[in-house]
């Protein structure tokens, strides 16, 4: 009893730190969010979310509440991974509580809480917490794609892992949104996890340089055209970051994934998610600012379950197999 008790030790830790954020914020809302010139000024009105905005310690309930999705999510990998042994055989840090799954799972976990702090508070702080909370997740699956093509050691990555987030951290609190460079670093990313992941999947000499140009395919979904960056070259000036990966991935992976079913329902359930996403503003007709069935709530809900699959793809990595040259 006490061995199993001693296994589940990250989960009882994760699953304390989550409930102490809790009873925390329900202390901190029951006194009255600070400051109270930006938490109580939209009360009674619709929020950019659609959701009315209420004067309980949840500003807007349904789109706060939702983001407990997250912490059940980030909880149960925290369960799966404490319940396993590290994978000795096949090196998988998916397998067990290693630094990079730990770094995934408390990332999950994460986004619960700092979403939270945003839709439930209608501060300035607490928005600066959400799209820290989603920068800090997205960044890790592409720096884990180029990690593995460049021969960084986990070491290396948690180290520019934590510089990335915590420069991010210190220019988004003073800076705002997009760092006063029209820099977003979130949607960025989500460019960046795609062209690694295809680098990952076709690396050859040639692709590594042409996988840059899978970023422009990834901004068309999300509504950015060449055309918008050529009218505009100041604003979209990061586009010459797509080539990030090709910069640091210099070799091929010694590693392959199994993509179906996990990573094509991650991607099916986020591009679900962001439809819906779109549909949770003012104006729109899907738009019911008193139900407590809100489009953004579904956004979060869907998100969480994609961070699943991408949980269950990631453990699907194994060494390629040597061709036989016999």
């Amino acid at each position: 009893m006490l061995k199993k008790e001693t296994e589940l030790f990250p989960f009882y830790i994760a699953l304390l730190l989550s409930v102490l954020f809790l009873v925390a914020y329900w202390i901190f809302g029951y006194f009255g969010w600070q400051p109270s010139s930006q938490s109580l000024s939209m009360i009674g009105k619709m929020s950019v979310w659609c959701e009315r905005v209420a004067g309980g310690i949840f500003r807007e309930p349904a789109n706060a509440l939702s983001n407990l999705g997250f912490m059940i999510i980030g909880l149960s990998m925290f369960y799966v991974l404490s319940k396993e042994k590290k994978d000795s055989t096949n090196g998988n840090l998916f397998f067990g509580v290693t630094p990079v799954s730990a770094l995934y799972a408390g990332a999950v976990i994460w986004l619960g809480p700092g979403s939270m702090l945003m839709h439930g508070t209608h501060t300035l702080w607490g928005g600066w917490a959400d799209n820290l909370s989603m920068v800090m997740y997205i960044l890790l699956p592409w720096l884990i794609n180029v990690s593995t093509m460049g021969g960084w050691s986990v070491g290396k990555l948690i180290k520019v892992y934590a510089l990335i987030v915590f420069v991010y951290a210190v220019a988004r609190w003073f800076f705002g949104g997009r760092l006063g460079i029209h820099l977003d670093l979130f949607g960025l990313s989500i460019g960046l996890w795609a062209i690694s992941e295809c680098l990952y999947r076709f690396w050859t000499p040639i692709f590594r340089w042409l996988s840059g140009f899978i970023g422009f395919l990834v901004a068309a979904v999300f509504g950015i055209m060449p055309t918008d960056m050529l009218a505009e070259p100041v604003k979209f000036w990061w586009v010459i970051l797509f080539w990030i990966p090709a910069i640091l991935s210099p070799r091929e992976p010694k590693t392959t994934r199994r993509y179906t079913p996990w990573y094509f329902l991650g991607i099916a359930a986020y591009m679900l998610a962001f439809a819906i996403w779109l549909q949770g503003r003012p104006n729109n007709p899907w738009c019911v600012p008193d139900s407590w069935v809100q489009a953004h709530a579904l956004w979060h809900l869907l998100t969480a379950i994609a961070t699943w699959c991408f949980f269950k793809f990631l453990r699907t990595e194994v060494p390629k197999e040597k061709p036989d040259l016999s």
